[in-house]
C-alpha cells in the first residue's frame, strides 16, 4: 500500500521560513509525478509545485515563485517544499502528493493518485 506521510508546518511569522516533508513508501517519488498543494477553508485545493519525472523539470504558481523550492531526496524517497519569505497569504493546509503515473498533463489533483495525510502552515502578519 503506497503511503505519503508528511511533516513539518506549523505557525511563522511573515518573512519566516518553513520546510515541510514528504516519505514515500512503496512508491519511487523519482519516477512518478510529485507535487505540493495547498487548501484553504472553502476553497478548491491548489497545485503549490510540483516536479515531473527525474526532475526534470519543475511548476511553481505564480504567487510562490522565487520563494519555494520543491526538491526530491532519492536516497530518502523523500520530497520537500522549503518555503521562505512566507507571508499571510501562504495560510493553507498543505498536501504532498504523488502520482501513479510518469506523466502528469497539469498540475491538478485529479492527476494524482496519492495524497499525505495534510500539514497545516500558518503565517502571521
Amino acid at each position: 500500500q503506497v503511503r505519503l506521510v508528511q511533516s513539518g508546518g506549523g505557525s511563522v511569522q511573515a518573512g519566516g521560513s518553513l520546510k515541510l516533508s514528504c516519505v514515500a513508501s512503496r512508491l519511487s517519488l523519482n519516477s512518478n509525478c510529485m507535487a505540493w498543494f495547498r487548501q484553504e477553508p472553502g476553497k478548491e485545493r491548489e497545485g503549490v509545485a510540483a516536479v515531473f519525472t527525474g526532475g526534470g523539470s519543475t511548476f511553481y504558481t505564480d504567487s510562490v515563485k522565487g520563494r519555494f523550492t520543491i526538491s526530491i531526496d532519492n536516497a530518502k524517497n523523500t520530497g520537500y517544499l522549503q518555503m521562505n519569505n512566507l507571508n499571510p497569504e501562504d495560510t493553507a493546509m498543505y498536501y504532498c502528493a504523488a502520482a501513479r503515473s510518469s506523466y502528469c498533463p497539469s498540475v491538478e489533483s485529479i492527476y494524482f493518485n496519492y495524497w499525505g495525510q495534510g500539514t497545516q502552515v500558518t503565517v502571521s502578519s
